[in-house]
């Protein structure tokens, strides 16, 4: 199956609460981007979001950090599409040292986990089950 990543810098327009903490409804449209490119790529279509079957926000992110959203088609129905989605924090700001500071993280901070499905109705699907 194939395997999608995106990388993104959060914004100051991206926090929502107090400190600069970013809204978790970022991290899920980030996911929403990564399930439209997966259903692009396995059917040719963009398909609908059904649900998310989990979802767990284990860091915060801030305006500054740098997060890659990862996801991956799990499963398949004749239309159902599951899939599972990691978003991990790359680079984080360093507001504690200066404005402009950030870190490079050796290890990425994973930030979030989900699960969900999509589906491709069967006349929008233009590509054949691999």
């Amino acid at each position: 199956m194939h395997e999608v990543t995106i990388r993104v810098r959060m914004s100051l327009h991206d926090a929502h609460y107090g400190g600069e903490l970013v809204d978790g409804a970022k991290i899920l449209q980030l996911f929403g981007d990564v399930a439209t490119e997966l259903l692009i790529r396995r059917d040719g279509d963009e398909g609908l979001f059904r649900a998310y079957e989990s979802v767990d926000f284990l860091h915060p992110v801030f305006a500054g950090d740098y997060v890659e959203a990862t996801g991956r088609i799990t499963g398949e129905g004749r239309t159902s599409r599951k899939m599972e989605f990691v978003a991990t924090k790359v680079i984080s700001c360093r507001k504690d040292i200066s404005d402009s500071a950030a870190d490079v993280l050796e290890d990425p901070e994973v930030v979030c986990r989900a699960t969900g499905v999509c589906v491709v109705p069967i006349e929008k699907q233009r590509r054949a089950r691999e």
